[in-house]
């Protein structure tokens, strides 16, 4: 699966995706590798090798073999090698809500400039960024969320100045959002499912989630052209049966969101052979 002996001629992504669980991915670039953007859920990796660099907060980063990269849902960030050598990391996506069913309704906690050399961190990460050929089982799986969401809240302390959050009413509005995908989704409509004033459900949603509701439906819809693309669709086809307007729609939300296009993606997934019925998406991962 990884090429271990000498640098690769082409950058490459691994990708492992089961529904409604954790994906991660294992990559090499040799130089540019992402344009800015965000993701909507926790971003939390380990550079195997070579310098991982990145923009994040107004500031350069450098992550190394040592220390983990913990990126917050929603935080602008790039990708790129710090040397000419490449380099090669894992990364684990973990959905915000994921984290929540340990924390019950407390804010994200938020870990300071997208590195970490906290132990605690370290060993709460090492189960989703072990080789890719190990696939984590169910219950190991969520054992490790629970060391994760723990050490999150540990390392990040006790938030303040909060004003109390009606968790309830942002599940609901999530769960909504889920079950209807392909209709018009408003304020107005959450604010009638889950009797919470606008404005107020859609502050606590992103306190509780790490994004604001339309950018959660968003990268929901992008997760499933993400599945039917790798499956094989055209990019046409794959992005109408999403829900967007039409190609360019969806390329547009595609590059901003994953910082390369959706050409760009799979040229690095056919570098692996990742491709055509390798993987089979039917619902919300998180990327």
């Amino acid at each position: 699966m990884h090429r271990e002996s000498s640098l690769p001629a082409t950058d490459w992504v691994v990708r492992k995706a089961v529904p409604g669980r954790v994906e991660r991915i294992e990559a090499w670039f040799g130089g540019h590798g992402y344009d800015p953007h965000r993701h909507d859920t926790y971003s939390i990796g380990r550079t195997l090798s070579g310098v991982q660099s990145f923009h994040y907060k107004g500031s350069l980063q450098h992550g190394m073999p040592g220390n983990t990269l913990i990126l917050h849902p929603d935080e602008l960030h790039d990708g790129m090698a710090g040397t000419e050598a490449g380099f090669r990391y894992r990364m684990a996506y973990v959905d915000p809500a994921l984290i929540q069913q340990v924390l019950g309704g407390e804010p994200l906690p938020y870990i300071g400039g997208g590195l970490s050399n906290d132990s605690r961190l370290y060993r709460a990460s090492e189960p989703f960024v072990q080789a890719m050929d190990h696939p984590l089982e169910a219950l190991e799986e969520q054992d490790a969320l629970f060391d994760l969401a723990s050490a999150l809240r540990a390392v990040a302390g006790k938030p303040r100045g909060r004003k109390r959050l009606d968790y309830q009413a942002a599940k609901m509005a999530r769960d909504f959002i889920l079950a209807h995908m392909n209709h018009g989704i408003t304020l107005d409509l959450l604010e009638h499912a889950c009797g919470r004033e606008r404005w107020s459900l859609s502050r606590d949603f992103r306190t509780l989630y790490g994004t604001s509701p339309y950018r959660f439906m968003t990268l929901r819809r992008l997760d499933q052209a993400r599945g039917l693309i790798q499956d094989g669709f055209p990019l046409v086809d794959a992005a109408l049966a999403a829900g967007f307007h039409d190609q360019s729609h969806m390329t547009r939300h595609f590059t901003r969101c994953y910082g390369v296009s959706p050409s760009r993606w799979l040229e690095r997934l056919r570098a692996q052979g990742q491709l055509a019925g390798s993987y089979k998406h039917g619902g919300p991962s998180l990327r």
